[in-house]
C-alpha cells in the first residue's frame, strides 16, 4: 500500500477523514482518539497510537468509505504533477529532446502548402474553363444578361447593319424615280429630307436591335454560340487556331455572325424589309486583350498538365506538416488559418488584376462598364472557389480550437453540454426515455461522431461545385446530428461519477 492510504482517520469521523488522508504516515492518528479494531491491528496492543506501518483499511479487511476513490484521485494528481514537471524541465533548458527538427520542417511544409493553394485554385479554374464545356457555357451565358454587355453588343450589331445599309443612297434613287414619273414635288421632298430619313431609319434599327438583343431568343443564340466557341478557345490556347473564337491584333474575339443573322430575321419580321437584302456579315466582338498570348499558351499547357498535381501536392504538404508537428492541434489550426489567409491574398490579387485590366482596355474597343462586367463574370467561379475554401478553412480552425484544452474551449463545451443536459432533463421529466437506443448511442458516441464528420466531409467532396451556402448547410446539419448524438446518448438517469459520501455507520 502507498503511504497515502487511509489509516485510523476512517474511524475518527467524516470531518477528519480528508485531513487524515493528507497527513504523513507518522501523524495518521491523534493521541486522544479512541482506538478501533483496525487501529489495534495496525499499531499493536499499545494504548498510545503509533506511526503507521503501511497497512491501510484495504489490508485490514474493512475498507474505509470513499477511500478507494480518494486514493485514485490522489494518484491522478500525482501523475499530472509528474507530467507538468517534465514539461517545465523541457522548457527551462533540461536535457535536449529528440526530434527538434519537427517544428521547423512542419512550418516549412505548411507554408508551402498554403502558397500552392491559390495556384491550385487558378489551375483548376483554368482547366475547367477549357475541358468542361458545360462549365464554360455556365460561365459565359450570364454575360448576355448584363446591361453593359447588351448595350455594347447592340451598338456593335447596329453599326454592322447600318454600315451595310445606304439609306441616303436609296432615298436618292427613290427621288430620281419620282422625278422620272413627273412627281416633282415628291422628288423634291425626298431630296430635302434624305438626311432625316436616314437618321430615322438608323434610330429605328438601333431601337429594334436593343430590344432584340435583350430577348430570350438572342440569349439562346448567345449560349449556343459560346458552346460552339468553346472548341475555338481550346484551339486558341493550344495554338491550333480556328473556330468561333480567334485572336486578332492581340485580342481574343468572338464571331458574332450568327447573332447578326438572328437580328436581321427579327427586323424583317417587324416590318423592316429593307435589311433583307443585306449580305452576310461575319463581324467579331472583342472579349479581352491578349498581348502575351504565347506566354499564356505555355502557362495553359503547364496548368492543364498539373491541374490535379497541384491540389494534391498542396493537400499532401499540409497533411504531412500537421502530422510531423509536435502539437497536431496547433499545427492544424495554423494550417487552416494559413490556408484562409492565402485565399484572402488571392482575392486581393484578383481585385488588383481587375483594375489593371480595366485600365488597359481602350474605351473604343470595349466600354469600361462592359469590360468590368465581362471580367467579373469570367472570374466569378474563381471567387466562388476561394470563398468556399476560406469558409471551410475557418470552420476547421474553429473546430480544432473548440476541441482543445484552452479555457475558452472547455467553457464552450461545458455550456453546450449543460444546454443539452437541460433539454434531456426536461424530456425525462415529461416522460420521454431513450431506452436501449440511448444506451447504445452512449456506448458508441465516439464512433458516431467520427462517422458524422466523415459523412459531412464526403458530401462536401462529392457535391461537385459547392458554394458557400452549401458549406453552411452542411455545417448546420452536422452540428444538429452531433447535438442529437449527445442528447440521445447522454447519461440520462446514470449515477454521477466521482467519490460518493459514505453511508452512516
Amino acid at each position: 500500500m502507498s503511504e497515502d492510504s487511509d489509516g485510523p482517520g476512517a474511524a475518527a469521523g467524516s470531518e477528519r477523514k480528508g485531513a487524515e488522508a493528507r497527513k504523513p504516515a507518522g501523524a495518521a492518528g491523534s493521541p486522544g482518539a479512541p482506538a478501533t479494531d483496525e487501529t489495534e491491528e495496525m499499531a499493536g496492543p499499545q494504548p498510545v497510537p503509533q506511526p503507521r506501518t503501511g497497512r491501510g483499511p484495504a489490508e485490514s479487511g474493512e475498507p474505509a468509505a470513499g477511500g478507494a476513490d480518494e486514493h485514485a484521485e490522489i494518484e491522478r494528481l500525482r501523475a499530472e504533477i509528474r507530467d507538468l514537471k517534465k514539461q517545465s524541465a523541457g522548457r527551462s533548458g533540461g536535457p535536449p529532446r529528440k526530434g527538434r527538427w519537427r517544428a521547423p520542417v512542419s512550418a516549412v511544409l505548411i507554408v508551402l502548402g498554403c502558397v500552392l493553394a491559390p495556384v491550385s485554385v487558378l489551375g483548376v479554374w483554368a482547366a475547367n474553363q477549357v475541358s468542361n464545356t458545360d462549365r464554360y457555357v455556365a460561365n459565359m451565358a450570364p454575360l448576355i444578361s448584363e446591361p453593359p454587355i447588351q448595350q455594347a453588343l447592340s451598338a456593335k450589331i447596329t453599326h454592322q447593319i447600318t454600315s451595310q445599309l445606304d439609306v441616303q443612297g436609296l432615298t436618292a434613287q427613290a427621288a430620281d424615280q419620282a422625278q422620272a414619273n413627273h412627281l416633282t414635288r415628291l422628288a423634291s421632298l425626298l431630296k430635302s429630307f434624305a438626311g432625316p430619313i436616314s437618321s430615322g431609319v438608323d434610330g429605328a434599327i438601333a431601337s429594334a436591335v436593343s430590344r432584340i438583343v435583350a430577348s430570350p431568343a438572342v440569349a439562346a443564340v448567345w449560349t449556343q454560340a459560346n458552346r460552339v466557341a468553346h472548341a475555338g478557345v481550346v484551339r486558341v490556347l493550344s495554338g491550333q487556331g480556328g473556330g468561333a473564337v480567334s485572336v486578332v491584333n492581340n485580342e481574343v474575339v468572338l464571331n458574332i455572325g450568327p447573332l447578326i443573322t438572328q437580328v436581321k430575321q427579327q427586323l424583317v419580321a417587324q416590318g423592316l424589309t429593307i435589311v433583307e437584302k443585306l449580305p452576310t456579315v461575319n463581324a467579331t466582338f472583342p472579349l479581352f486583350e491578349a498581348p502575351n498570348l504565347a506566354k499564356a499558351q505555355q502557362g495553359y499547357r503547364l496548368i492543364v498538365t498539373l491541374r490535379w498535381v497541384l491540389p494534391l501536392l498542396a493537400l499532401v504538404l499540409l497533411a504531412v506538416g500537421i502530422y510531423i508537428a509536435r502539437r497536431h492541434r496547433r499545427a492544424l489550426i495554423g494550417a487552416a488559418l494559413g490556408l484562409a489567409a492565402s485565399m484572402l491574398v488571392l482575392g486581393i490579387a484578383l481585385t488588383i488584376a481587375r483594375t489593371i485590366y480595366l485600365n488597359s482596355v481602350p474605351s473604343s474597343v470595349l466600354p469600361s462598364d462592359a469590360a468590368a462586367a465581362a471580367y467579373d463574370t469570367l472570374i466569378r467561379f474563381v471567387r466562388q472557389g476561394l470563398r468556399v475554401i476560406l469558409v471551410v478553412a475557418l470552420i476547421i480552425a474553429a473546430g480544432a480550437f473548440l476541441s482543445g484544452p484552452s479555457v475558452t474551449a472547455v467553457r464552450s463545451r461545458r455550456a453546450v453540454q449543460s444546454g443539452i443536459g437541460w433539454v434531456r432533463t426536461r424530456g425525462e421529466q415529461a416522460g420521454v426515455r431513450t431506452g436501449p437506443v440511448g444506451e447504445w448511442t452512449g456506448a458508441h458516441k465516439t464512433l458516431l461522431r467520427a462517422a458524422a464528420v466523415a459523412v459531412a466531409a464526403l458530401v462536401f467532396v462529392f457535391w461537385g461545385h459547392p458554394t458557400v451556402p452549401v458549406v453552411i448547410w452542411i455545417l448546420v446539419v452536422l452540428l444538429v446530428v452531433l447535438g442529437l448524438i449527445e442528447l440521445i446518448g447522454g447519461r440520462s438517469g446514470a449515477t454521477p461519477a466521482g467519490p460518493q459520501p459514505a453511508p452512516p455507520r
